[in-house]
């Protein structure tokens, strides 16, 4: 009996768990050793690794797969890192579809804030081989394929080549590029390909810029994240997550882009949603405090009129959706699941479930299905829009 029955879902976020090394692989030879001597990262498996990887093989472990499917986190769930599992988890989760994304190349290792121009841009292409790959063994799987902005003139040629390789959707830094504002106008051409392409462009956690480390010297010990390190999140650096979108999402719409580019939707995924109703608050606010401005009285419409046409949002299950849905808009609010990192909890849906009590039907429906179907555009099958059973019904 799969996790979800009777309704279509489609999750706005999941992952790869990709073993150590695995990204090596599918970087050009040529760059290869540049980008070990940069990021450290070697195509080792360490022994811990080593073991995981073993006891995916078990039959015993394997027999409790179904039983355990939102249970076992990270390398111990199933179709973590092996692409041929990942139909049987999407079948035992009932999902009509997942968006994936990786785990190890989240921030494309620091190379982009390095100055590592070409070795940024030949990560970002390994990465997409990878993410296509894995992706490849079921169409229910949408591969993201990420392009660092850091060049202008080369990120629409990424585009493309993700685009070709199979990727249903662009992910880009919500960050700023070192040196220009990511609404800079020789960015057009690559929002200007991926709306002809009928694709999204995503933001995701692990792309923005943390939380300065000058305010974890405290004097104290250094608190531990839930993953048993202080590289992670914790309750003072979670505060920072939201705001590089903020001022990207908010420079995209203030400069214009959203507007150059009104078929193309934006979503931010895993970055939270309590930050939208007051962004879109905020913006608007400075647009009328700002009015005579140019290029505010070219917008064509009020800041959060437009960033309700065009941005979709992933909140954590943690937070209160409701309430976010009511400050903001119900066609903005997406469900993810996080599968298979801890952070999404062992019952997302029904985290959510008790946090949309008392929201219509119909928001219930585009939360869990309208709203992606929106996103994705022609990067989901209508053939995937609702679950076979359904569809027939």
């Amino acid at each position: 009996m799969p996790y979800v029955e009777g309704q279509t879902i489609h999750d706005a976020d999941s992952h790869v768990m990709e073993l150590p090394g695995t990204i090596n692989r599918y970087i050009d030879p040529k760059f290869r050793d540049a980008f070990v001597e940069k990021t450290g990262r070697k195509d080792v498996l360490p022994e811990w690794f080593a073991k995981a990887a073993e006891k995916q093989r078990d039959p015993e472990f394997r027999a409790g797969a179904e039983a355990n499917i939102l249970l076992r986190k990270n390398y111990e769930a199933l179709g973590a890192f092996v692409a041929d599992d990942r139909p049987k988890t999407l079948d035992y989760l009932g999902f009509a579809s997942q968006l994936v994304f990786t785990t190890a190349c989240l921030s494309n290792f620091g190379l982009e804030q390095m100055g590592e121009v070409e070795l940024a841009i030949e990560t970002a292409r390994a990465h997409n081989r990878m993410m296509t790959e894995f992706c490849s063994v079921d169409r229910r799987l949408l591969a993201t394929g990420y392009v660092p902005l850091i060049d202008r003139a080369r990120a629409p040629e990424l585009a493309r080549e993700a685009i070709a390789m199979g990727a249903k959707a662009i992910i880009v830094p919500s960050r700023h590029p070192p040196g220009f504002s990511p609404s800079h106008v020789e960015l057009d051409a690559l929002w200007a390909l991926v709306e002809e392409a009928g694709l999204p462009i995503l933001f995701h956690v692990g792309g923005e810029e943390k939380m300065h480390r000058d305010y974890l010297e405290n004097g104290l010990p250094y608190v531990k994240d839930f993953h048993g390190g202080d590289e992670n999140f914790t309750s003072l650096t979670f505060m920072a997550i939201p705001l590089s979108v903020w001022q990207t999402l908010s420079a995209l719409v203030v400069d214009g882009v959203f507007d150059r580019f009104p078929n193309l939707k934006f979503g931010a995924i895993e970055l939270g949603a309590s930050w939208l109703p007051s962004l879109m608050k905020f913006l608007d606010s400075g647009v009328a405090a700002f009015g005579r401005e140019e290029r505010l009285q070219k917008l064509t419409g009020k800041p959060s009129e437009i960033l309700r046409r065009q941005l979709r949002v992933t909140p954590y299950p943690h937070e209160d959706t409701r309430w976010i849905i009511e400050n903001s808009g119900e066609e903005m609010i997406l469900f993810s699941s996080d599968f298979p990192h801890v952070e999404g909890g062992r019952n997302p849906l029904k985290r959510f479930n008790d946090s949309l009590e008392g929201v219509s039907e119909r928001a219930k429906r585009r939360f869990y299905r309208d709203n992606f179907i929106d996103l994705m555009g022609k990067g989901l099958d209508p053939a995937l829009h609702d679950l076979p059973t359904l569809a027939a019904a």
